[in-house]
């Protein structure tokens, strides 16, 4: 989530998030791909990492369910989690 990126003199220095530590998929690490990237930034993204197309797609289907999840549950308590989650689904649904 962008909320728990670090950034030291304008460059990403840390990135801490424990919520799904024991899933033991990778695939939860693409998230960022489209609850934090734009198109441009989210293919160069997943060029950079090199992952197959499984991969990619299970990622997708975590950033889909973690945003399903968090916007009704943030709707009317916390409005930037709100709107990231529907900045989510909209990446996910490009």
């Amino acid at each position: 989530m962008p909320g728990n990126l670090l950034v030291r003199d304008g460059r990403l220095a840390a990135v801490i998030d424990l919520g799904a530590v024991d899933v033991g998929d990778p695939a939860v690490g693409l998230m960022p791909a489209w609850n934090l990237f734009d198109a441009g930034s989210r293919e160069t993204y997943r060029r950079a990492l090199g992952v197959d197309d499984a991969t990619w797609e299970r990622g997708r289907g975590w950033a889909l369910q973690r945003a399903i999840n968090a916007l009704p549950y943030h709707v009317d308590t916390n409005l930037v989690m709100a709107a990231i989650a529907r900045r989510t689904l909209r990446a996910v649904l490009d």
